[in-house]
């Protein structure tokens, strides 16, 4: 699969015909279908319906347009950022994030952050807790926020704020229908889907570890490389998801989200490197004490550097 497929499909899931889609690349009919197929059987399932007029996705043509577009978006936000970098001698502050907390209103931390440093150059890598610890040590990034647990000598952690985790269920589901909040336990014989399925230990270690603790060894059905996959998966009827209680804001149309009774929670913790006072990342955690105070969170005492 390369990203030449990927922005053949997304192109002929715009157009809804082939032809068009064609005329739109700039290249013939045939070897556009025969992209189409070659992905297809990479997947090993069919992408479009070919039958219908105009043309539809299936079930799992869906699921990959979804991913499609957000690895094709990736693309672009890289080169903007390598245009940036090249034609700038602003200073650089660049942050990495689990894309799990992209939910819990770290973009609203982000918008705030530009407003306070319009002359910064903020660079955002998406990356999972323990590729962020390597990343601060070499200098790559300068502040991680993630969820994973850690001990690291020349490594500041702090837990910002705990986020309450709930179920997500397939609106089919009989659970889907009942009101309140579930306990663990009446999801033991369910389906399973956890993310992200590498590297480990992540969040998925985390959801494994609040089945166990209740003596409940998981039916694991799925593991997705994302959050937006597992999500999708659930929608498809495939298992069920523990999620962060934000994730409920993205995806409601067709997952329906419950509280867990046993009330538990994934941290939000921020890293950067011991003795690291540059200014940027004093804004940085100036901006999220003042914003955790408008929204009603405690503020870390550790976020006064």
């Amino acid at each position: 699969m390369d990203l030449r497929q990927l922005r053949y499909f997304v192109t002929v899931v715009a157009e809804r015909n082939f032809n068009r889609a064609a005329e739109r690349l700039h290249i013939a009919q045939p070897p556009l279908s025969r992209t189409i197929r070659q992905l297809e059987e990479e997947i090993g399932a069919e992408l479009i319906d070919r039958s219908s007029r105009p043309l539809k996705l299936t079930a799992v043509g869906h699921l990959v347009h979804e991913q499609a577009l957000q690895m094709l978006g990736r693309m672009e936000d890289m080169r903007a950022m390598v245009r940036t970098a090249v034609g700038s001698e602003r200073r650089r502050f660049a942050m990495g994030f689990a894309a799990s907390t992209m939910y819990a209103r770290l973009p609203e931390l982000i918008r705030e952050f530009r407003i306070e440093a319009p002359d910064v150059e903020l660079v955002l890598v998406e990356s999972v807790t323990f590729d962020q610890i390597a990343a601060l040590k070499e200098g790559r990034i300068d502040v991680g926020f993630g969820r994973i647990r850690f001990e690291d000598p020349s490594l500041q952690r702090t837990v910002l704020r705990y986020e309450a985790l709930i179920v997500a269920l397939p609106m089919a589901s009989p659970l889907a229908q009942e009101e309140g909040p579930i306990s663990i336990r009446a999801l033991a014989d369910l389906p399973l889907i956890i993310y992200p399925r590498q590297p480990r230990p992540s969040y998925a270690d985390q959801v494994l570890s609040l089945f166990r603790d209740h003596s409940i060894e998981p039916r694991v059905v799925q593991e997705a490389r994302e959050l937006q996959t597992a999500i999708g998966l659930v929608a498809a009827e495939e298992g069920i998801a523990i999620v962060p209680e934000t994730v409920r804001r993205a995806r409601s149309h067709d997952v329906r989200y419950r509280e867990l009774l046993e009330g538990a929670t994934s941290p939000i913790i921020m890293s950067h490197r011991i003795g690291d006072s540059s200014p940027e990342l004093r804004i940085m955690a100036g901006v999220i004490a003042r914003k955790y105070g408008e929204w009603g969170y405690k503020v870390p005492e550790a976020l006064k550097l």
